[in-house]
């Protein structure tokens, strides 16, 4: 697991009286990691070791 569902719960709790949807986690990890991997591709494909927010 890459996100911390502590500090996912923690923001949600701050943008309202809203609950956390047990399949909320599986997803947004999913997505956080296909983010990452586009980005080390695309550091890759830049010729670049250092993937950094323009990588995004």
């Amino acid at each position: 697991m890459i996100v911390v569902k502590s500090k996912v719960r923690e923001l949600i709790k701050e943008l309202g009286d809203y609950k956390v949807g047990g399949d909320l986690f599986d997803a947004l990890d999913k997505l956080v990691e296909g983010i990452v991997k586009k980005a080390a591709e695309r550091a890759k494909a830049n010729g670049r070791k250092t993937v950094s927010a323009r990588d995004l």
